[in-house]
């Protein structure tokens, strides 16, 4: 397409039309976004450019290829394009400052900014956003244009909200002397991304009570602080209030409500939506495709991925995350690679929710060093792939080399969580290293001022590493010594410890505890303790237990059985005194029995 495109400007060139030959430019140009490569097919678009000149003369075409450059992910090539532009006016230099921001260094965008021969309302916002947020609302507020302009104040909402600064967010939001709808959205959506998600709804009945119409992107949001909560109900709510507005049919919203239904549980209703949608976009496909992935339905969601790529919609980051979860699960390796390898093409590798994938996906495939070796190049990260590389090699065996990890984790600076601390206790524990265990556990005792307070699973992994290493009592004395209530998993790893132990009392207190704990499933622990009788030669033990054991497989169970007709369940128990329709069900009883007494089974014909 590109080809013809190439060979109709030549004839243009060579006719002398200019005028049309920019107009026809422009055409190929937004061709280019559509393709599946819009970076390697806009630089053809560029040399045609660099050979007649156009990209020194033309603003607006020299504009519009710097745009398309940073958005197919090619932001070198678009600085190299503003560099190559001889003349640049207010767009040209806000994009250029867009490409800075984002990609680059803020050092380099705030000199920029300074350098700027003119400036507008897009340069202070795109410069806002960046990480020296309160420095450029200082001078704002010193050059009087911050509350009397709405969409300077628009923007300071919006980019606090994005640094989970909701304080800031709010006062500037009570400091304008007008707010508009753009405002209030702002607002929700920096309360829902900072964990404000029930301030964000009050703010909803707020704006509504104001007297302000909301529009889809309002309802986008407040739909996601409704997933975020898990609140079907209101969720809900705001569901029917977006079907009435005739919201559905921006794919935001249809994402969003997806969204809601997957995390509330009602995977039939978020298909739906999905299958009757009128938007068939990335966004929509995302949100389906991380529905599948949640609800272990790993195959669904990759055949979606498969189809969304036939159907030319450019995966973003958040795809490729979902699917390569569900790759981990039940995809062969070669095709896990071939993920990775469209991450690489893509551009996303580096994107933290990427890799951290990636890392997950080969330690699930056993291939630790490939783990390794994306994590080590990661520009950044997070706690979550802290936690899942360590897991990875305790999994895997590599039980020193999760140590090591944990010990850097700790001298990065960030701050251990449980899931840290499960997963390093678990490799202490597969590897009987009580020593490096313990020392572990005390570290994270010291964490609890931090909220870090150890749970079951931190328990076991303690009790375990004294277990193997022969330290019953020590076990025992470090439960009783603990103000949490173990559970039941804790003290049968105990009792099946003491199979060899001489004090009986205590196994027969560990086992009385546990019947305690489960009494519905007490069976196979009142098996164990009277193996342990039978061993030590206590037949009259034995005769008691078996006794219990009887009464424990027969007791009482009412026998129900149950029919549904036309959207109506009845349910029938043993030996009923009455029940609906009992005189008619008793009659046809009657009549079956008398014809199947005959051997006439006519009845059952039809």
């Amino acid at each position: 397409m590109i080809v013809v495109f190439v060979c109709m400007f030549s004839l243009l060139q060579k006719a002398h039309r200019f005028h049309h030959t920019v107009s026809f430019f422009s055409g190929i140009i937004d061709q280019c976004s559509s393709l599946k490569s819009p970076s390697n097919s806009l630089k053809l678009v560029h040399a045609q450019l660099v050979k007649i000149g156009l990209n020194f003369s033309n603003v607006y075409l020299g504009n519009r290829c710097i745009d398309l450059y940073f958005n197919s992910g090619s932001p070198k090539d678009a600085v190299k394009m503003f560099d190559d532009m001889s003349r640049k006016n207010i767009f040209s230099w806000n994009l250029y400052l867009k490409v800075l921001v984002k990609c680059f260094d803020m050092a380099t965008a705030r000199r920029v900014f300074d350098e700027m021969p003119e400036r507008d309302a897009v340069s202070w916002n795109t410069v806002i956003s960046g990480d020296h947020a309160k420095e450029m609302h200082c001078r704002i507020v010193k050059n009087g244009g911050c509350y009397s302009n709405l969409v300077v104040g628009n923007s300071l909402i919006d980019m606090y909200g994005k640094l989970g600064l909701v304080e800031y967010s709010l006062a500037v939001f009570l400091s304008m002397e007008k707010v508009d709808v753009i405002s209030w959205n702002a607002m929700i959506s920096g309360c829902c991304k900072s964990g404000y998600e029930r301030f964000a709804l009050l703010l909803f009945c707020v704006m509504r009570s104001s007297g302000f119409e909301v529009d889809e992107y309002t309802v986008s949001a407040v739909l996601t602080a409704c997933s975020n909560l898990r609140n079907w109900e209101k969720g809900k709510q705001m569901f029917c209030f977006s079907t009435k507005m005739g919201f559905l049919w921006n794919a935001v919203v249809c994402s969003a409500a997806i969204d809601l239904f997957s995390k509330c549980n009602r995977l039939g209703s978020a298909l739906r939506v999905f299958k009757e949608s009128c938007v068939f976009d990335s966004a929509v496909c995302n949100a389906m495709i991380a529905c599948y992935a949640s609800h272990n339905m790993e195959e669904n969601a990759f055949h979606l991925f498969v189809y969304t790529l036939r159907e030319s919609i450019r995966p973003t980051e958040f795809t490729l995350s979902s699917v390569l979860h569900s790759a981990a699960v039940f995809v062969p390796v070669e095709q896990g690679s071939q993920l990775h390898s469209l991450a690489i093409k893509t551009g996303f590798e580096a994107e933290a929710i990427v890799a951290s994938s990636l890392v997950q996906m080969y330690n699930k495939y056993g291939l630790v060093e490939f783990a390794l070796k994306i994590f080590s190049k990661m520009a950044s990260r997070d706690l979550i792939v802290w936690n899942t590389m360590i897991l990875g090699l305790a999994d895997n065996g590599k039980l020193f080399e999760a140590i090591e990890l944990f010990e850097k984790l700790l001298e990065s600076g960030l701050h251990p969580d449980q899931i840290t601390y499960s997963a390093v206790l678990s490799a202490c524990s597969y590897g009987g290293l009580l020593e490096e265990g313990m020392a572990v556990f005390s570290s994270m005792q010291q964490q609890q001022q931090r909220g870090v307070v150890p749970m079951n699973e931190h328990y076991t992994c303690v009790v375990n590493m004294m277990i193997q290493a022969d330290m019953i009592n020590e076990a025992i004395d470090f439960l009783y010594s603990l103000q949490w209530e173990p559970d039941s998993r804790i003290w049968e790893s105990l009792l099946l410890a003491c199979g060899d132990y001489e004090n009986l009392e205590l196994i027969e207190a560990i086992a009385d505890g546990l019947m305690e704990l489960e009494p519905h499933s007490s069976l196979p622990y009142l098996i164990y303790l009277a193996n342990t009788y039978e061993q030590r030669g206590r037949w009259e033990s034995v005769v008691r237990l078996r006794r219990k054991m009887e009464k424990v497989t027969r007791k009482e169970v009412a026998d129900i059985s149950w029919i549904g007709i036309k959207g109506h369940t009845y349910s029938f128990e043993a030996n009923p005194t009455c029940h609906h329709g009992r005189e008619n069900v008793c009659s046809i009883l009657g009549f079956l029995k008398q014809d199947m007494s005959t051997g006439d089974d006519s009845v059952f014909i039809n």
